[in-house]
């Protein structure tokens, strides 16, 4: 066999390839899961602080000519949002690989979430306790497609600590939907979010 070829076939040496990626008898379980909420409340930071490939982002600089439609009151330091979606990979349990799609949080590029949602077994709605009024259009959506969902309040820093269930009460979120309280930054709380909502797609999907 050619030397160049054989060198293509050969295992390949990185730390982020799973045993999995060089096991040509298995194959992977790929999982979609959507990332909703509204804007500014770290959908694009949720999926970036798990992802092991560099995550895609779509972003565009904030202008004045959105100063009238978008709310800057709760994050005065935002300087981009997503005009399309964010995408990253995360594998978990050997070789269930989870691709993570965040779509846009400001109401005018509310029509890519179809897409978006095609083909995902359910979606992580995070909310923001400074304005959880924003993660309604969310939490109405995916109700409406049926899908399954967990909420998570992305906890900010100099914000009070709520529980979960004070959070559930005020969205009056019913009692079997997960809702958990997270760190968008921090990965194991990531981590955690996305193991709550695949419990609950596991538990509500016909077998």
């Amino acid at each position: 066999m050619d030397s160049a070829v054989s060198d293509l076939l050969a295992p390949v040496e990185d730390d982020n390839v799973q045993p999995w990626q060089n096991d040509r008898s298995r194959a992977p379980i790929a999982t979609k899961i959507v990332v909703a909420g509204g804007f500014g409340v770290g959908k694009t930071t949720f999926v970036g602080t798990v992802s092991e490939i560099t995550p895609l982002r779509t972003e565009a600089l904030m202008t004045r000519a959105s100063e009238e439609t978008d709310d800057l009151t709760a994050t005065p330091g935002k300087l981009s949002t997503t005009v399309a979606m964010d995408f990253g990979r995360i594998t978990l349990d050997d070789d269930l690989v989870l691709y993570l799609f965040g779509t846009p949080g400001q109401q005018r590029f509310w029509f890519m979430w179809d897409d978006l949602v095609r083909g995902a077994i359910g979606v992580v709605v995070l909310a923001d306790t400074r304005r959880l009024k924003d993660c309604f259009p969310a939490l109405d959506y995916v109700e409406s497609c049926g899908l399954p969902y967990a909420v998570a309040v992305n906890h900010f820093e100099g914000t009070p600590a709520y529980e979960a269930e004070d959070v559930r009460e005020a969205l009056s979120i019913p009692a079997d939907i997960p809702v958990v309280i997270m760190d968008a930054r921090k990965r194991i709380t990531v981590v955690e979010s996305l193991l709550a909502l695949l419990r609950h797609a596991l538990d509500v999907t016909p077998e």
